[in-house]
């Protein structure tokens, strides 16, 4: 800032020189004049400081309340994230890892027990020196076996009658090969199925979500055991092996697994490194070769069962075991078997038998195999007789001559070891015995390992012991039926053993979950009475809730971790820490509130909005405790939009403007009639048969789409910007960005993304004769221009575009601008310059002022839908449509009710959210994930774009 002198300088040098010549009274003039001068600039410097003094003191205050008001949140946020740390804990269940293994030279049944060497057997003596193991991805049981309708005419479904050659060599042959169901465990994802197959262990709902992160087994497994025992392993086919068993393999040769739109690539892959190793030239490069293919499942993924694709591919694989059991010799053990089945429309996750049934046949050129009395044919179905997955473990194990897993829950399949007679009972009481010792072994270290003796007191010791003095008796009559009714009794121990162990890692630790939701409950409490039930300014009182909270925060985890040492809970230190921790700074909350009581006021609704609203967020919160209500969630939140939108048009009569009145009320029945078209589009989940209709694909049986959608998205391609444009225009915003947003970006990429999916369908159908590769390339360079002007272009435009405004000025006479001021709208704000009766005036108008945040803001998820819409099916892109327009419709009915204060607002559109997301055809079940939309814009992954777009897909219905 200048100072006094310089200011004073610059009085003008004429006017002194004036002064000057004229005599001492002038002079005296000028003296007074110039101290009057120097005064005024010392008073204008003095009120700049001042100001800038305040300036600097309230920036200050602003820091320090702004710094304390995050504090304060900062540790709201803690305890919410400690609240949902607990309930997690608690509620998603893992399985404790065992790292012990199991020694050829150490055989569970101690001294007693037959110990060879790998060559002849570790445990037991083996059957074969080498396997082919192949695994078809999705496999199904009812794939494998001959299919008739009710009059015995063979079934017409692309996905029957086609996998014929196992079922008939094991009516034909049954001492060389048997077919059975093979249930597998849920969650029945790939990478889990691997692990339970390899290791004979279950899996937890927990570890569904490695399945596309796939890290190494580190528990004892059959892969370690071939390694450990010399023997030579050539694996082919889905990556997914490769990254369980890393370095494992002598010769491998891996195929990228997910992209479910590929249905050759991994199959001709096996083929092609498979055969030219089972030559004799190359027999000693391996003894166990393991082949993965995946056409099965991706073309259920893609097409469904019920397409031409899937039978295509069953009859791939059925002379793919032709030619492969010509190839083997005596001395190999061929294995075929499915990792799971799949649902009606091609997908997998665990919710229904049909996924859980997969198929497994195993053949030897040499008779060793036999039937158990009464099961001499396949059975028709699972129904009739099965045998888990983890069964396998076992079976391989002593079938191969090695050590049987650590880990192992599984007991050996009969049919491998009662002999071509069927009368091997003595055999198959051995290895039954072997297996129970092993399962036994397993449960104690199990129960040292987690320090409870849950497992140890249950029935499955007393069966073991049972089952041991059984077998001390009968060996001594050696009779057909005591070898059974020995091999019974450890049967029951392995059944019993099994079904506590699937007891044991489905239990909920409800002590982490009751204190989970204490603390989300309180936590969400005290926001509730910081923002809404103190009255008055809050800004004094932050510092001190944060200082208090703080304090609580501190003692409380001190005190929570001490509680631990007291031997009363066997909780542990970092949970007891963790929520004494908060409730420590929740208790300090609710103590200070005491202290400013006068400053309360009472929390509980009084408007029907505020009732309703509180109504929706606690029944949307306690349905999850109601099976019935969680699996018809679909359905109670559109009874609750309905409600809503019902309530609204009754409420909109109350107001007096007659505008207020028609806008508020023709919005309700928009929202309405909107909530319940979106709620056609639907894909019923397992538990909500018969009583619901699939709509979201073309039928049941199938993962593609319906013409009508395609026929749909043009529609909405030249309909829905109009749609969005009547919504501008009526706040007079439809101005500067808007109009190019809306009138040209909006409708081409709509357009693109309706060519897109017509391109899909018609490489689905082939509907057109255009090259797979050259159909492929198109459909991804018009993908790539979507996504791109979605959440590229639109961003970068949206940063940088100006408010949706246009600014009009306009001269008119006096009279004129009075009555054009009287006739202007009222979304327009005007600015007159002053002016005379007889001189012009000029007007300003300001067109969409009314709405000039709102206009702009609302231009990023027109932006955004664009890619959302294209990342999900047809149908899915129109309900993303239906929900941007209920949106509007939900801001025109708060604004014109006056309920922008009401808490009403935000809790509809967090429904909306949740209502759309069955609407987009998800459930909350694994098999709906529409893993696909990955490969919408390319043939490969590559991260992380590759993730983000399938979080896109699978959250684009929050889009609002």
């Amino acid at each position: 800032m200048a100072d006094i002198d310089d200011i004073f300088a610059h009085v003008p040098r004429r006017t002194a020189s004036k002064w000057s010549k004229n005599g001492p009274g002038d002079l005296e003039d000028l003296a007074k004049a110039t101290a009057a001068a120097k005064e005024e600039a010392e008073d204008r410097v003095f009120a700049a400081q001042k100001s800038k003094a305040l300036m600097d003191q309230k920036i200050r205050e602003f820091k320090i309340s702004h710094s304390l008001v995050v504090l304060f949140f900062l540790w709201v946020a803690y305890t919410q994230l400690v609240g949902v740390y607990l309930f997690t804990r608690g509620f998603l269940l893992t399985r404790k890892v065992l790292e012990e293994k199991s020694e050829c030279k150490i055989s569970p049944l101690g001294l007693e027990a037959y110990l060879g060497e790998p060559g002849t057997g570790c445990w037991h003596h083996k059957t074969f020196d080498k396997a082919v193991i192949v695994i078809i991805d999705a496999l199904r049981y009812d794939f494998t076996v001959p299919q008739v309708d009710a009059d015995g005419v063979p079934s017409t479904e692309h996905y029957h009658n086609n996998f014929k050659t196992p079922y008939e060599i094991a009516i034909k042959n049954p001492e060389n090969a048997f077919l059975v169901p093979f249930i597998a465990d849920p969650p029945t994802t790939t990478l889990q199925r691997l692990k339970g197959l390899t290791t004979g262990t279950l899996p937890t709902f927990m570890d569904a979500g490695s399945n596309f992160a796939g890290t190494a087994i580190d528990e004892d497994n059959l892969i370690d055991q071939l390694n450990r025992t010399g023997k030579k392993i050539a694996f082919m086919g889905d990556d997914t092996w490769t990254a369980l068993f890393p370095g494992y393999f002598d010769i491998e040769h891996p195929y990228e697994s997910l992209n479910v739109w590929d249905l050759h690539t991994v199959d001709e892959g096996v083929l092609t490194h498979m055969f030219p190793l089972l030559h004799p030239d190359n027999s000693s490069s391996w003894d166990v070769m393991i082949g993965h293919f995946l056409g099965v499942d991706h073309a259920g993924h893609r097409y469904g069962p019920d397409h031409p694709a899937m039978a295509a591919k069953q009859k791939q694989m059925d002379v793919f075991v032709q030619d492969l059991i010509k190839a083997v010799d005596d001395d190999t053990l061929v294995v075929i078997m499915g990792d799971h089945g799949m649902d009606p429309k091609g997908d997998h996750g665990g919710e229904s038998q049909l996924e859980l049934e997969a198929a497994l046949w195993m053949y030897s050129r040499k008779g060793v195999f036999g039937r158990v009395p009464g099961f001499e044919v396949p059975p028709k179905n699972a129904e009739e007789r099965s045998v888990a997955q983890i069964d396998l473990v076992p079976t391989l194990a002593l079938l191969l001559g090695l050590p049987i897993p650590y880990n192992n829950l599984g007991g050996p399949i009969p049919e491998a070891f009662i002999g071509p007679d069927g009368d091997k009972w003595d055999n198959l009481a051995k290895v039954g015995r072997l297996t129970s010792s092993q399962i036994e072994n397993y449960q104690k270290s199990y129960t040292g390992a987690r320090n409870d003796d849950s497992i140890a007191e249950t029935r499955t010791t007393k069966l073991w012991r049972e089952a041991e003095e059984k077998l001390k008796v009968d060996q001594m009559q050696t009779t057909p039926d005591a070898w059974r009714a020995t091999y019974e009794t450890f049967l029951n121990h392995q059944k019993e053993t099994l079904h506590v162990c699937k007891d044991l890692w489905a239990r909920f630790d409800l002590t982490s979950m009751l204190l989970g939701i204490i603390t989300l409950v309180s936590s969400v409490v005290s926001i509730l009475i910081f923002g809404r039930g103190i009255s008055g300014d809050l800004k004094e009182l932050t510092g001190w809730f944060a200082g208090r909270c703080f304090a609580g925060t501190a003692i409380g985890g001190l005190a929570g971790y001490g509680f631990h040492f007291s031997g009363i809970t066997e909780q542990g230190e970092l949970k007891l820490a963790l929520f004494g921790s908060a409730a420590g700074g929740l208790l300090a909350f609710f103590i200070s509130t005491t202290s400013i009581y006068r400053r309360l006021q009472h929390l509980f609704p009084t408007s029907i909005f505020s009732i309703m609203a509180l109504l929706f967020t606690v029944l949307q919160g306690v349905m999850f405790a109601a099976n019935s209500f969680t699996i018809w969630e679909d359905r109670i939140l559109t009874f609750f939009l309905t409600s809503f939108g019902a309530v609204a048009f009754c409420y909109s009569f109350r107001q007096e403007d007659p505008a207020m009145r028609t806008l508020g009320a023709s919005q309700s029945i928009i929202f309405m009639v909107l909530t319940r078209v979106a709620s056609f589009s639907r894909l019923c989940r397992e538990e909500q048969m018969p009583y619901c209709e699939s709509t979201y694909y073309a039928s049941a049986t199938s993962s593609v789409s319906s013409p009508f959608s395609l026929i749909l998205l043009y529609f909405i391609a030249l309909a829905f910007p109009p749609i969005v444009k009547s919504y501008y225009t009526g706040t007079k915003s439809y101005e500067g960005p808007a109009q190019l947003y809306i009138g040209l970006a909006l409708q081409l990429g709509l357009f693109f993304n309706a060519l897109y999916w017509t391109l899909d369908s018609a490489d689905n159908g082939e509907w057109i004769d255009i090259p797979t590769a050259s159909l492929k390339r198109a459909k991804h360079t018009i993908a790539q221009v979507v996504l791109g002007l979605a959440f590229v272009a639109g961003n970068v435009f949206f940063a940088w575009a100006q408010p949706c405004l246009n600014i009009q000025i306009e001269e008119s006479s006096p009279s004129a601008d009075d009555e054009k001021t009287t006739d202007k709208p009222s979304q327009a704000a005007t600015a007159t310059t002053a002016a005379t009766a007889t001189t012009p005036s000029r007007s300003m108008i300001i067109l969409g002022y009314a709405n000039l945040h709102g206009s702009r803001s609302f231009l990023l998820p027109v932006s955004w839908y664009l890619g959302l819409a294209l990342l999900q099916k047809p149908l899915g892109g129109a309900s993303m449509a239906a929900l941007l327009w209920q949106i509007l419709a939900l801001l025109e009915i708060i604004d014109s009710n006056g309920l922008s204060d009401s808490p009403i607002g935000p809790v509809i559109l967090a429904m909306l959210g949740s209502s759309y997301f069955f609407s987009t055809g998800h459930q909350a079940t694994l098999s709906s994930i529409q893993w696909e939309s990955v490969f919408i814009p390319t043939d490969v992954i590559r991260q992380p774009w590759s993730g983000l777009l399938f979080a896109a897909s699978e959250g684009g219905w929050v889009d609002g």
